[in-house]
């Protein structure tokens, strides 16, 4: 009996200590939230965020953290494979609900690795990373450019290279952004009711507009979408808890649609924000992540989960920045520039982290961090070795979680806008090679002042509104930053390891009619 008794204690302990070392991992990428749209960040926001406020106390803020891109869908491909975007065939822009699959085949993605690793793997939400749709007659290709299009797919097939193709055990969700055909809801490989209906969503309440106009299944609704993931993810927790416990983790990737257009917050939250309805829209985002960080603590997993909330780049324009500007709300805080942009306003992005087992709680962090860091964080958790062809921009910031310095840690990150163009900062300093924003603020792009500087030199340790361009005053500053970031593109990697190949000749410089004067300059693969 007594040696029933310790075999069992034993057996707790040990289940315990493996919790300990291979936490639950929930990743919850919002849709262009803004920096400045979370309450703990932006102490004159006007918008009300009590769960993440609460998860931030209860963890780490990261005040230097980055997306991967200015926009979405390159943004998620380093989130999945720790590996910039550009350095892909997606060069610029996103793509489309239709599109075919982004992540190159025998890719290692994040859910594939914790999969090797004894993780049960989840998707919901929006994935916009493409996915290969059965195709009737004579169609090369499906495209956000072509809509004529989307009467060419045969929605009762199987869809090839769906999320379930990179990793993950299961997946629920929307193809693209709410914004995109086909209206419809997936689960795993196939639509979860056939999009027989031709429909558009409105785009943000009494403003008018709506979404491009395609297919959709019969009672879709926008607002319903957010709630659906929500109960969804409560689920998939509530089912693998008990695993989890005995030493079966889970992974749970939740890319919400929000607060991306449609703005489109259910009719409960309407109104609540008395701000706008995109603050109404914010709120019932930060709701559906306190149902999250409820469920793990109903469900006995609170400690041993690491929660990550954050955003794919910064807020829309569409979110209506002149009027949450007149009543004292920045979304973008103190930054330039917002969503599309290169300007930090267009990537600085909410960072929240909660690991009660690992993490003190009430911390902020200064230290550089991508999207794209995930995996290498991941693998120094679990103290495993990365393939040489894998994550290759990615940095563990796991020793930050735990307060700790490392000479591994990220020192340089490069951004890049939504029409491709590339900024790369290391310390403070930050060189942008366009003469304009890159995106969809003023200056736009080919419609900077005559006589600009081609390239842009910030110090944001001063000017984090990025208004003081000292290209002409630091030359030789802005010429290591693009060194650096030349040998980072021929090396296929800003992480050490054996040189990879990028899958296109990599443009440094946009052409000379996107940025006047800028001499366009290729570097090699």
């Amino acid at each position: 009996m007594r040696l029933l008794l310790l075999l069992s204690v034993l057996f707790a302990v040990s289940n315990l200590a493996l919790a300990a070392s291979k936490p639950n991992i929930i990743f919850i990428l919002c849709d262009d939230l803004g920096y400045g749209d979370v309450k703990c960040l932006n102490p004159e926001g006007k918008i009300a965020t009590p769960h993440m406020d609460r998860l931030a106390a209860e963890g780490m803020i990261f005040t230097d953290a980055h997306s991967g891109s200015s926009v979405c869908t390159p943004t998620r491909y380093g989130v999945m494979t720790g590996r910039y975007a550009w350095r892909t065939k997606l060069q610029s822009g996103v793509l489309g609900g239709l599109s075919p699959r982004l992540i190159e085949q025998g890719r290692l993605t994040v859910p594939a690795f914790l999969k090797q690793n004894g993780y049960h793997t989840a998707c919901v939400g929006k994935w916009h990373l493409g996915m290969d749709w059965v195709k009737k007659g004579e169609v090369s290709e499906l495209s956000i450019e072509k809509p004529e299009q989307v009467k060419n797919v045969d929605y009762t097939q199987p869809i090839a290279n769906s999320p379930t193709s990179v990793g993950f055990d299961s997946y629920f969700g929307i193809s693209a952004s709410l914004d995109m055909v086909p209206y419809c809801f997936i689960e795993n490989d196939r639509v979860a009711a056939n999009p027989t209906e031709t429909m558009k969503i409105p785009m943000n309440g009494a403003k008018g507009g709506f979404t491009r106009e395609g297919p959709g299944s019969p009672g879709f609704r926008g607002e319903d979408v957010l709630p659906t993931f929500t109960q969804r993810a409560l689920k998939i927790i509530g089912e693998k808890a008990a695993d989890a416990k005995s030493g079966r983790p889970f992974f749970l990737y939740m890319p919400l649609n929000s607060p991306h257009t449609p703005i489109v917050p259910s009719e409960k939250w309407q109104g609540k924000s008395g701000l706008s309805l995109y603050a109404d829209f914010v709120m019932e985002t930060d709701d559906a992540i306190g149902q999250i960080m409820t469920a793990t603590k109903q469900n006995g997993i609170a400690q041993d989960t690491l929660i990550i909330v954050t955003s794919d780049n910064g807020c829309s324009p569409s979110a209506d920045f002149p009027l949450h500007l007149s009543k004292g709300h920045n979304p973008s805080y103190n930054m330039r520039g917002h969503k599309a942009d290169i300007f930090d306003g267009g990537h600085r992005v909410p960072f929240i982290v909660r690991w009660p087992a690992q993490v003190k709680s009430g911390q902020k962090t200064p230290q550089l961090t991508c999207l794209t860091d995930l995996m290498a964080t991941a693998a120094d958790i679990l103290g495993q070795k990365l393939p040489e062809n894998a994550a290759e921009d990615s940095f563990s910031f796991l020793p930050a979680l735990k307060g700790q310095k490392s000479d591994a840690a990220r020192s340089s990150i490069v951004h890049h806008s939504i029409n491709g163009s590339f900024a790369i900062r290391e310390g403070s300093l930050k060189l942008e090679l366009c003469a304009d924003s890159g995106g969809w603020s003023d200056p736009r792009p080919g419609q900077a002042p005559a006589g600009s500087p081609a390239s842009q030199l910030y110090d944001l340790s001063s000017d984090i509104a990025e208004q003081n361009n000292l290209i002409a005053a630091k030359p030789e500053a802005a010429a290591k930053l693009q060194a650096l970031l030349e040998s980072q593109i021929a090396a296929g990697r800003s992480t050490p390891g054996a040189p990879q190949k990028n899958a296109v000749d990599i443009v440094v410089r946009k052409p000379v009619a996107a940025n006047k004067g800028a001499k366009g300059k290729k570097a090699k693969k």
